[in-house]
């Protein structure tokens, strides 16, 4: 089964919670924690991580925090996991320069990779920006939009 770190989800929740509160200077790792009920220790260690990365902006002080350092619709959901997590494989094979003994014989390979790009390219297509407009109307360009994997 193919599913997010809690890292990568707590990033993605932080994100789309400061997306959805644009004229907000900055908010503390504390504030989102408290907003999901998730632990604030964790979740500012996930905060820097996307403030190294490029991100988020930090504000120190008695008002500081985080912000977005760009528009929530140029940060893509693959860019937040791959910050947080690394890049993402569906199979080990597909890791590294390292071949598998099976490589030779191997016929699910090539298909596989082909269903690993076809998700980070979902996941490139979803931006911030979407996740924090999702609960409050459907975009229209997102109505009904089906996935074809083709193997």
């Amino acid at each position: 089964m193919l599913k997010l770190t809690k890292k990568a989800d707590y990033g993605l929740m932080a994100l789309k919670y400061l997306a959805e509160r644009p004229d907000t200077a900055a908010l503390s790792a504390k504030d989102i924690a408290d907003a999901y009920g998730i632990p604030a220790q964790l979740l500012a260690k996930i905060l820097q991580q996307l403030t190294k990365s490029g991100m988020l902006k930090s504000h120190a002080g008695m008002n500081g925090g985080y912000a977005l350092s760009r528009p929530a619709s140029s940060i893509s959901a693959y860019e937040v996991i791959l910050a947080i997590d690394g890049p993402f494989f569906i199979t080990s094979c597909t890791k590294g320069a390292k071949g598998c003994d099976l490589t030779p014989s191997c016929t699910i390979k090539e298909p596989l990779a082909r269903v690993n790009e076809t998700i980070a390219g979902v996941l490139k297509s979803i931006s911030i920006q979407d996740l924090a407009e999702h609960e409050h109307a459907p975009s229209p360009t997102h109505e009904h939009k089906l996935v074809s994997l083709t193997v």
